[in-house]
């Protein structure tokens, strides 16, 4: 149940932001300010409204409905016209919590998507190529822009790393559950028996920094370069172009050698290194501050197995939520990720507001 009083401060808020910013005495930073907090509220203000008249309307409704002198048209409107109200407020509430809930200051910003085939060989590099489709198609469908930063090959088109960067709106909000580890169940196309394989990837999504957000001092970094590779240890180029970077107070490396040229591996690889160093220090102050990273969504951490794909069955389940969907082959095609996003957003906002 939300408190009333919560989205009657949402109307309150809107309607003197209305009459504010119709003055002519606000200086133009406050009036930027200002205009972005209106904006944000403008989405909301009409379910605030509907949320508060619900239960007059709703008492009104049922008043129709037990008065003995109403005739049986008049009680079927009136039904349908309760249902329709209770089903609308329904949604109007999973608006408004997630409207209320303290904002994650990531959550607008692009993100970096990393996937590793895990335990399985082969068949964990399918799907680790599998995955990255499947994200690929997400972004297509929310006409996002995918771009891969790193890509690391293996036999028979799977993929033993990839890293992409995707920018778009609201996409870490979007996507922020998705780190753990993602298991599959199926029999892979070499198995002569028919038996069920299991094996696994990482996924794991961070908040794409920007060099505001993250200062990197270069005496905090340590640079090797070295010559790329490719299958089979065979040298790509004559020239030592890949490079490896260690930040040294977190210890965090990354190493990149897609580019031929050092200085783009360089770029390259300073973006994923500001991303990590970003979620590095925004989780290391969310442990410090909340209990949410121990509730039952999970941390983000990719030692974490939060999903299972069983394609002989059909069937996506979510470990976090406990939610199956039947919808296997939709779910790799993009076509109903949201609704897995929005039952986990919902527990989420349901952990959070326990908290509150």
């Amino acid at each position: 149940m939300i408190p009333l009083e919560k989205v009657k401060n949402i109307v309150d808020k809107h309607s003197k932001l209305e009459t504010d910013l119709s003055s002519n005495s606000i200086d133009k930073k406050k009036f930027a300010e200002m205009s972005k907090e209106y904006s944000d509220l403008n989405e909301i203000i009409e379910d605030a409204k509907f949320y508060i008249l619900f239960e007059i309307e709703k008492k009104e409704l049922e008043k129709i409905i037990n008065d003995k002198s109403s005739d049986d048209e008049m009680i079927d409107l009136a039904n349908a016209e309760l249902s329709q109200l209770i089903n609308k407020n329904e949604k109007v509430k999973k608006k408004l919590i997630f409207f209320l809930l303290p904002k994650d200051e990531a959550d607008k910003k692009n993100a970096i998507l990393e996937i590793r085939a895990g335990t399985g060989g082969l068949e964990a590099s399918l799907f680790a190529a599998d995955l990255f489709k499947m994200y690929e198609k997400i972004c297509n469908n929310k006409k996002w822009n995918i771009e891969v930063i790193s890509i690391s090959k293996s036999d028979a088109g799977g993929l033993k790393e990839v890293i992409a960067s995707i920018k778009g709106k609201n996409i870490y909000s979007t996507l922020k559950y998705e780190s753990g580890v993602h298991r599959v169940q199926r029999v892979p196309e070499t198995e002569t028996q028919g038996r069920v394989h299991t094996s696994a990837a990482t996924v794991a999504v961070l908040p794409e920094a920007e060099e505001i957000d993250v200062k990197i001092e270069d005496k905090d970094l340590r640079i090797d370069v070295f010559r790329s590779s490719g299958p089979g240890g065979q040298s790509v180029n004559t020239t030592d172009s890949a490079v490896r970077i260690t930040h040294i107070p977190t210890g965090i490396v990354v190493s990149q050698q897609d580019e031929k040229s050092q200085i783009r591996n360089k770029e390259k690889g300073l973006k994923i290194l500001r991303s990590r160093i970003y979620e590095f220090e925004r989780k290391k102050k969310e442990d410090e501050r909340s209990e949410y990273r121990k509730s039952k969504i999970g941390s983000g951490d990719r030692s974490e197995r939060i999903r299972t794909y069983n394609f002989p069955q059909g069937r996506v389940t979510d470990h976090r939520i406990n939610l199956t969907l039947h919808k296997l082959n939709e779910f790799m095609e993009g076509e109903i990720f949201d609704e897995m996003v929005e039952n986990i957003n919902l527990q989420v906002q349901e952990e959070l507001m326990k908290n509150d």
